[in-house]
């Protein structure tokens, strides 16, 4: 797996902001998108992280802390990359926790709330922030990680299926009011991630999900070269729609093999 080449897409000139990019998925992205030219916005409340990453990547990278719940942070980490880079291309909405796993009538209402705030509004605010910048020069891509828990329930997941089902529409309506102005909204369900978030879901012991082997689950560069393509004229067909990764049709087309 690890020597495995991946396709790649021509991304030069473009600037692609990254929410959730101190690790997992979002890490993954970041160092794909830079590798193809493009210049990356790193957002995380990981500081140290983000700035160990820009550092790694070099001068295509700007790490900005944001905790995405914060619309002001949201907006002013678009201003530091319009100053850096002159133009936002992409946002790719891809911070999210699932913590506290638990059923509804024992999870915390306060920590359940917390995961609408990152996972729906922290998702609503880059959307929210970044419209006027890529609107103005005619359009931009922005994508979000979906995942199979916004069409399925699974037991301690309530905020997770719920903030995920709601994003899902959310992208829908963004395709809706925005596309006629070249905003190019998808959403992109990648199935289990070898990331943080499964050894969370791993170590809660709730649902099926948790007696998954780590085996099982696909390597972040995966959902990292989807989003990749997901950027260019290739996945214009799909525009307004989510993209299973579980897909054998959409795994050919990026290259990918078991």
């Amino acid at each position: 797996m690890a020597d495995q080449q991946f396709r790649t897409f021509d991304l030069s000139g473009k600037t692609a902001m990254i929410t959730g990019a101190s690790r997992g998925i979002g890490a993954a992205t970041a160092r794909a998108f830079a590798a193809q030219g493009a210049n990356v916005v790193l957002m995380a409340r990981s500081r140290e992280a983000i700035a160990e990453l820009a550092g790694e990547i070099g001068e295509r990278a700007l790490a900005v802390p944001v905790d995405v719940a914060r619309y002001w942070q949201m907006e002013a980490a678009v201003t530091a990359a319009v100053d850096a880079y002159g133009s936002v291309d992409i946002l790719i909405n891809n911070a999210g926790v699932i913590e506290p796993v638990a059923r509804m009538d024992e999870v915390d209402p306060d920590a359940w709330g917390q995961v609408i705030d990152v996972n729906l509004k922290g998702v609503f605010h880059g959307m929210h922030a970044v419209l006027p910048a890529m609107s103005a020069k005619g359009g931009g891509s922005i994508l979000t990680i979906s995942s199979g828990a916004s069409h399925n329930p699974l037991e301690g997941w309530s905020h997770y299926c719920a903030s995920k089902a709601a994003v899902a529409m959310l992208t829908r309506c963004l395709h809706l009011e925005h596309a006629g102005g070249g905003i190019r909204a998808m959403g992109l369900s990648p199935g289990t991630v070898a990331t943080q978030m499964q050894k969370e879901i791993k170590a809660s012991g709730v649902n099926p999900v948790s007696a998954l082997d780590w085996s099982d689950h696909i390597p972040a560069e995966w959902p990292a070269v989807a989003l990749s393509w997901m950027c260019t004229e290739e996945a214009d067909a799909h525009l307004g729609e989510e993209i299973s990764l579980r897909s054998p049709e959409i795994r050919a087309t990026l290259g990918l093999a078991e």
